[in-house]
């Protein structure tokens, strides 16, 4: 293996730049050459390539997004289109791939495998720690880290008015930024997809709280009723209480990795680039009991990384 190349895909994530840059300097030291795919899957399949060395990824470590681009393609889902990337990467001899995404980066990556042989290992990049069989995700810590920072904001104004917030925060599948972010800062209901949401019990917690004190419920944006707004439309309908929404979006997705998020981009890219030179494919690079793991790409999303009941039971405990 003499030539290797990364891309990001999907949503970004903060850490995905530590993690290009290690890819980088591991690579070189491990007389590799570096290519980075600009664009995620988009720009495989157009040719959008160029090598990468230390000047291309000095001073990246602190900047949020990803320098190398990133994509949602349509096409890279049908067969036509992966022949498409696969063709490209042969062209410009590319030897192995490192993905760095979430669930959609991680089925396509298994894909070209499957059907083109191109040796490929994934890694974890998604503020929505959603991927299982690795602890945390790139991205999740600053992500919390920022929407709690938001929360305490709010909850200073909420507190001023006596007012009733639902603030909504990412995770359409999982409540991982919901719970952690419910906890942290002391909402007094947290809503989230793995759990089903009472009302009613919303309607008291918000009761014993006091109709006249700051209440803060924290929704994730997968909440089977439909979201903070919703939620909000059914208080006031069913209670007559009104109440102010927020919705955090994607200010979670910005801003300066945190510290962890760089360690860990840096660690999960260098041992994604020992994986490639030991023949290693069709896998991804995550981390567990604070070590280096390798989970079939396939169980990844086959089996459903989910909020485990004791921060549930905790964030009603705490009230």
């Amino acid at each position: 293996m003499k030539r290797i190349a990364v891309f990001t895909s999907g949503g970004d994530a903060p850490g995905m730049n530590a993690h290009v840059r290690a890819v980088e300097r591991v690579g070189e030291k491990r007389g590799l050459e570096v290519i980075g795919i600009i664009g995620g899957y988009a720009g495989m399949m157009a040719g959008h390539y160029e090598v990468l060395d230390r000047i291309r990824t000095a001073n990246i470590l602190d900047r949020g997004g990803t320098v190398l681009k990133t994509s949602r393609s349509p096409e890279f889902l049908l067969p036509e289109g992966r022949a498409k990337a696969a063709e490209q990467l042969r062209a410009h001899g590319i030897d192995g791939v490192i993905a760095c995404g979430g669930d959609g980066t991680f089925h396509g990556a298994h894909e070209l495998w499957l059907e083109h042989g191109i040796p490929i290992v994934g890694t974890p990049g998604t503020i929505d720690n959603d991927l299982w069989g690795t602890d945390t995700t790139i991205g999740y810590d600053t992500a919390i880290n920022t929407a709690a920072e938001a929360i305490d904001k709010i909850r200073d104004t909420a507190d001023s008015h006596g007012r009733l917030f639902f603030i909504e925060v990412m995770g359409r599948h999982a409540g991982f930024i919901a719970m952690d972010v419910g906890i942290a800062c002391g909402a007094e209901f947290v809503a989230v997809p793995e759990t089903l949401t009472d009302v009613e019990v919303l309607y008291q917690r918000i009761v014993a709280q006091g109709l006249d004190k700051r209440t803060i419920v924290i929704v994730g944006e997968g909440d089977e009723l439909g979201g903070a707004v919703e939620l909000s439309k059914q208080i006031e309908e069913r209670y007559g209480l009104g109440s102010k929404v927020t919705i955090l979006g994607h200010i979670q997705r910005g801003g300066s990795p945190s510290v962890r998020d760089r360690v860990l981009g840096a660690r999960l890219g260098a041992a994604a680039v020992d994986a490639l030179l030991e023949g290693a494919s069709d896998v991804m690079i995550g981390i567990a009991s604070n070590e280096i793991v390798r989970v079939p790409l396939h169980q990844t999303w086959e089996q459903r990384k989910t909020v485990p009941p004791y921060l549930v039971e905790l964030s009603t405990l705490l009230v």
